[in-house]
């Protein structure tokens, strides 16, 4: 156990941050899910902009790598194309 005063607060504030990224990660996955089982381009069209945000917002923050969410946005993208 810390015995420092800041090492107490440094404990709480990353508890506290990694309930927000654990948030913020499983709610990108459940939507990149819910984009994956659309079946209809239009509504799958509209989805991509506010999907590829969210992927720039959380790479931003470090909550996922740049690469990871430059390589999800282009599958993404490809998944689009071969809808029908």
């Amino acid at each position: 156990m810390a015995n420092h005063k800041s090492s107490k607060k440094r404990i709480r504030s990353n508890e506290a941050k990694r309930d927000t990224n654990r948030y913020q990660a499983k709610t990108l996955r459940n939507a990149i899910k819910n984009f994956r089982a659309v079946t209809s381009k239009k509504d799958a069209s509209e989805a991509l902009p506010k999907l590829a945000s969210m992927l720039d917002r959380l790479a931003k923050k470090s909550v996922i790598h740049k690469n990871k969410a430059s390589n999800l946005k282009s599958e993404l993208a490809i998944h689009l194309t071969h809808l029908k």
